[in-house]
């Protein structure tokens, strides 16, 4: 008896699908996730590259973002404040990234949520970088203009992601709390 030829290309592409994904090593699995973070940070730093990213969308990117924004902020707190500031960074930053996605989805948008969360965290990561140059540099001339480029920074590579995705007689009402939301984070930056 022999098997259809359908059936066979139909039992190999199977085979090869379990073969990737469920009989490789877990360091393979850990460094193909450790590339696609990489290549997502390196999107949001270049504002080019991959334009259907974000099809893939994760979110060990915005977590690592929000732990290392937190562990900064609470670095310089007094001992009995540092377990407040931190919990209060990360949850600005998540309540924050879910406040503007719903604002955007109600708005008409054409963005899954965590696709947008995983884009306003991965668009912090300009944001991480002006904290960690606010910690050595501590003349407040330059921490405002470290702060102010990751501001301006962050906003553009945000927008560039969800502005396509929002109706065009709706821009402003769905961009304005993505300005909002980096405002703050820059102001904590800035303030610390």
């Amino acid at each position: 008896m022999s098997i259809p030829e359908e059936n066979k290309i139909d039992s190999q592409i199977n085979d090869d699908f379990l073969e990737s994904s469920l009989d490789e090593p877990i360091s393979q699995t850990i460094l193909r996730d450790v590339k696609m973070i990489g290549r997502k940070f390196k999107r949001v730093l270049i504002f080019r590259g991959e334009k259907n990213l974000l099809n893939n969308w994760d979110l060990w990117g915005p977590l690592i973002v929000c732990l290392i924004l937190s562990v900064i902020l609470s670095s310089k707190a007094a001992d009995e404040q540092t377990q407040l500031i931190f919990a209060g960074v990360f949850v600005i930053i998540w309540f924050g990234a879910g406040v503007v996605t719903v604002n955007a989805l109600l708005l008409g948008g054409k963005v899954s949520f965590f696709q947008s969360v995983c884009v306003l965290g991965y668009s912090l990561f300009p944001l991480v970088i002006s904290a960690v140059f606010s910690i050595f540099f501590r003349h407040i001339i330059a921490r405002t203009v470290f702060v102010l480029v990751g501001f301006v920074w962050s906003v553009t590579a945000s927008l560039g992601f969800i502005s396509p995705l929002i109706p065009k007689n709706k821009k402003t009402l769905a961009l304005y709390p993505v300005f909002l939301f980096y405002f703050t984070i820059s102001w904590l930056i800035l303030v610390q």
